[in-house]
């Protein structure tokens, strides 16, 4: 039973700035997250990318906890991580952008490294901890892990 919640304890805290967090502040500030798109984006386009980015953030947290194609979904969310920070968290195109002392956007610097850093534990949970897994990857892209299934003990 441990193993269980451990399993789905550590795949839980991968996605939970997904879902609920970011899935719902983009459900309760709509208008401030199409804003935030139409910096980076034609402003037509910018609610459809909401949209579509809710139905990432969704959608693909919770294959990762159900364990239903969570290889698949975990690249689609690493995908998304590296995406939105290349677009949304611009520091280098900050003018007072400074590594030391006082500058300004530093904090977008560090929100950049953490979607990088999210970005690598989804690539975990897509190809595992060696080479061997991508190879499975490209093989079976939408194999689901079976990752609640307790091995068997020799039980009866």
């Amino acid at each position: 039973m441990l193993t269980l919640v451990v399993t789905f304890l550590v795949r839980a805290s991968l996605v939970a700035l997904f879902l609920p967090f970011s899935a719902l502040d983009k459900v309760l500030n709509f208008d401030q997250a199409v804003a935030q798109a139409a910096q980076s984006a034609p402003r037509r386009l910018a609610p459809i990318l909401i949209g579509c980015g809710l139905g990432i953030e969704a959608l693909m947290s919770a294959a990762i906890l159900t364990g239903y194609m969570d290889r698949l979904a975990s690249l689609v969310l690493a995908l998304y991580c590296i995406v939105t920070a290349l677009l949304w968290k611009r520091f280098w195109a900050e003018p007072n952008f400074r590594l030391k002392g006082r500058g300004g956007d530093r904090d977008l610097f560090w929100d950049f490294l953490k979607n990088f850093a999210l970005a690598g534990g989804f690539l975990l949970l897509t190809f595992g901890t060696n080479a061997s897994g991508v190879q499975r990857f490209i093989n079976h892209p939408l194999q689901s892990s079976d990752l609640y299934s307790l091995p068997d003990q020799g039980r009866p």
